[in-house]
This record gives C-alpha cells, sequence and structure tokens, in this order.
C-alpha cells in the first residue's frame, strides 16, 4: 500500500508545489467520495447485479431494477465514465448505448462470498457519513454516537465485510494455527463468541467444526434477530444460540473457547467485558482476540491502514464507545500495549500476539 500524504514543514510557509499536491490530494478524494456515493447507489438499487448478468441498455436496467430510466442512464454514463463499466461511446443514441460490468469488477461488487468483496465497505462508510451532524454534536458535546443510531448500513456493512473471513480462512486457516483451540473444537467443544454481531464469525465456527457448539453474545438486538436469521439459513441454528445482553451477566458454565472478534475497541468496558470472557473461560478455556493490526506506536504520517482505522475511529467507533456513560474511550487504533493493560485490569497475566498473517487484523491469546 501507498501512502500520498505531504506533511509540510513546521518552519516555515509551504512552497507552491506542496500546496499543489495537498489541493491535489483533496481533489482525488472529493472524486473518490462521488464514486463511493454512486457505487452504494449502484448495490443498493440492485444495478450491479442485474448487470452482472450481461450488458444492459438504460431501458433495460431501469425495467429489471424497478428504477426510473433517466436516474438511471445517468448513473450508468457516471460509471462509464469514471472507469468501471465499459460501454461503446461510438453509440450516438443514449438509450441505445449498452453497459457491461467487466468480469474482475462482479466479485468485488456483486458476490457476498468473495474475498475480495468490496461493496459492504463502501456501503459502512456512507452509511456512518449520513450522521455527519450527530457525530459533529458528539464532538461538541463529548457524547457520542451509537451503531444503533448509525443505522442499517453500518451494521450490515460492517458484518458484511468480515463475512468472507469469517466463513473461510477463520475455520480453514486462522484458528487451525492455535493447536488447542482447534483440537477443542474439533472434539466437540463449547465456544463463546463475545461481540457477535449478525453472527457470521459464530456461523462460520460452527462450518468449520461440525461437532463444536456455539453461544454467540451481543447486545444489539437487531444484530441478534439478524444472526438468529443467518444460522437457520446456513443450517447450523441447532448448533449456534445467539443472546441478547450483557455478557458480565452470562451465567451458562464454562467455555473450551471464548472469542471476541473485532469488537474490544468498540466498548465503554472493554475490562469489564475482558474479565467477564475470563469467567467463561474458567481455568482452562482459551481466550482469543482479533482486533485491527495497527501499528505499535503514534507515528504521522501513518500508513494506509493507519489512516482507515483512524478514519473508521472518527466516523463511527470512537463515537459508538463514547455514546455509553463512563467510557474508556478506546477508538479503532487500539495499540498492543493498550490491549495488554486492559487484559491486565481483567485480571489475565500476560498477552500473546499470535503468528497468524492478516493485512488488516492481529490476534492475541490472553492467559
Amino acid at each position: 500500500m501507498t501512502t500520498d500524504v505531504h506533511p509540510v514543514s513546521l518552519a516555515g510557509p509551504s512552497d507552491t508545489a506542496v500546496t499543489d499536491a495537498f489541493v491535489e490530494r483533496l481533489f482525488g478524494s472529493i472524486l473518490g467520495a462521488l464514486d463511493l456515493q454512486a457505487v452504494y447507489l449502484g448495490d443498493r438499487l440492485g444495478y450491479y447485479r442485474a448487470l452482472a448478468t450481461g450488458p444492459l441498455t438504460s431501458i433495460e436496467l431501469a425495467t429489471r431494477t424497478g428504477t426510473a430510466e433517466r436516474y438511471a442512464r445517468e448513473w450508468l454514463e457516471q460509471q462509464a465514465v469514471t472507469g468501471i463499466l465499459v460501454t461503446d461511446d461510438r453509440v450516438v443514441d443514449a438509450l441505445a448505448r449498452r453497459y457491461e460490468l467487466p468480469a474482475p469488477q462482479v466479485g468485488p461488487l456483486t458476490d457476498a462470498l468473495d474475498p475480495s468483496h468490496f461493496a459492504p465497505f463502501v456501503q459502512f462508510v456512507v452509511g456512518c457519513l449520513k450522521q455527519t451532524e450527530l457525530m459533529a454534536n458528539a464532538f461538541r458535546t463529548g457524547g457520542g454516537v451509537s451503531w444503533a443510531e448509525h443505522g442499517p448500513d453500518a451494521r450490515e456493512g460492517q458484518a458484511a465485510a468480515n463475512r468472507p473471513l469469517f466463513l473461510g480462512p477463520l475455520g480453514r486457516e486462522y484458528l487451525p494455527a492455535i493447536p488447542d483451540v482447534d483440537a477443542a473444537l474439533r472434539a466437540g467443544g463449547r465456544a463463546a463468541d463475545v461481540g457477535c454481531g449478525l453472527g457470521w464469525s459464530s456461523i462460520g465456527i460452527a462450518l468449520a467444526y461440525p461437532d463444536a457448539t456455539v453461544d454467540g453474545y451481543d447486545v444489539d438486538l437487531p444484530s441478534i434477530e439478524a444472526a438468529r436469521r443467518n444460522a437457520r439459513e446456513a443450517g447450523v441454528d441447532d448448533r449456534v444460540r445467539f443472546h441478547a445482553g450483557d455478557v458480565a451477566a452470562v451465567d451458562r458454565g464454562t467455555y473450551d473457547a471464548v472469542f471476541a472478534f473485532e469488537c474490544i475497541h468498540d466498548l465503554p468496558d472493554p475490562v469489564g467485558v475482558l474479565a467477564a470472557m475470563r469467567k467463561l473461560a474458567g481455568g482452562s478455556g482459551a481466550v482469543v482476540v482479533m482486533d485491527e493490526r495497527v501499528a505499535e506506536t503514534f507515528t504521522a504520517p501513518g500508513d494506509d491502514v493507519e489512516r482507515l482505522m483512524y478514519g473508521y475511529s472518527l466516523v463511527c467507533c470512537l463515537a459508538d464507545g463514547m455514546a455509553h456513560g463512563s467510557s474508556a474511550g478506546t477508538g479503532t487504533v487500539m495499540r498492543p500495549s493498550t490491549l495488554r493493560r486492559y487484559a491486565v485490569e481483567a485480571g489475565f497475566a500476560d498477552v500473546e500476539i499470535l503468528d497468524i498473517e492478516n493485512d488488516f487484523f492481529r490476534f492475541y491469546r490472553l492467559r
């Protein structure tokens, strides 16, 4: 990944070249933001899924999707101009012009299980940006904006973005790389999935380990309801159960493995949740946390992953944590030292960074 950041020296004013480069960067960001909005519309209205079946005119696209032809035509032209769709611009009649979704774009825009599926990230970002006024008010008051206030786009986009990982590498590569956890689950062990969201992590564990049972916990009732539907559709609802409520109040015995996938940084009380996970694991269960692979220390300018995580924190994660009283205010950029401090305060003796490779996530074993 590359970073197009050109910091201005604090020692004096910028020169024309640096100013021009900065303006070019912002202009590129505007183009990108407009592309995101167009991709969001194409995904939400079913345009990409319709185009995945073959080239269409604006009339055909509008008819198939139940939308207005004039809007469909403008969207098709924008997508061709920005380079996402291809068309023959020699066709003068705009209504006769056909547009095609190239094969390399089909997975990122339409296939929910493709590792390159990118539409959910767009849905998440656009969904969060809808709440800009609420965010500005949170900045002024020190309050927050909860996942519930962000609405379905943020919730569904986040879940769909991680779905390919949870239904694929998690059970095929990542958990098998932790020998005792892998052995326990293969032997029919019990797993707890804390902060399970729409349930794809719990479902992925159940699919990878046919004899294991999983209890998923989350405080967001709409997420739990969706998780139950997802488990039924995946055919694992006999082994995966979802529970709405605070995991600290859970009394269902101990588990062989207790997981928290990409949620600790969101929590207002991470220490309390980690302590609850420690209790659920008893004296012998494993506690595994997956969270963002941010830099070990603050460095500016940062790389693209660091920029991405700070961006997520500003538009969603920090404000969600701050939406609750007495919040730790962690934010997306939870460095290993921060998680280690939380873990020690929760009663753990040590935190091990596991040798699991992923560009965006780091896996921790809490002992």
